[in-house]
């Protein structure tokens, strides 16, 4: 007796949304970029911002480290699920700090979701694994 294996039928990406989601990434991808050199290069205005926030400066350059290989990782598109893994919990622990300082937290928010979009709209895979609609 034979079997055979079905292989599970790909999301097709559209034109449209690889563009879309590949200039969200890439806004996204710049961002992080500044903030990641800003932080590791002790930028004044990195550091002003961030000891408001109640981190040390000698934080900074690890913190912007970590920032920088999450964000190359989301820029590679076979580790960008990955990448946007390790992004989501960056910006979960910048929410939990504007929370912690009382400060609107709605921009780290905000910002997750367009890197997953980003992800999703350029990712078949992904669509597969998260279909928004069956």
């Amino acid at each position: 007796m034979e079997t055979t294996q079905s292989q599970p039928a790909t999301t097709k990406n559209s034109k449209a949304s690889f563009i879309t989601g590949t200039v969200i990434s890439v806004l996204c991808i710049l961002f992080l970029l500044f903030d990641a050199i800003g932080k590791i290069v002790l930028e004044k205005h990195a550091v002003s911002a961030s000891a408001k926030l109640g981190w040390v400066e000698t934080t900074l350059p690890g913190m912007g480290i970590t920032l920088l290989i999450s964000t190359i990782l989301y820029t590679i598109p076979k580790t960008k699920i990955l990448g946007a893994i390790l992004l989501t919990a960056y910006l979960g622990g910048a929410t939990a700090t504007m929370v912690r300082v009382g400060l609107p937290f709605y921009f780290s928010v905000v910002f997750g979701i367009l890197v997953w979009a980003g992800a999703y709209l350029t990712n078949s895979k992904l669509r597969d694994l998260l279909p928004l609609v069956k």
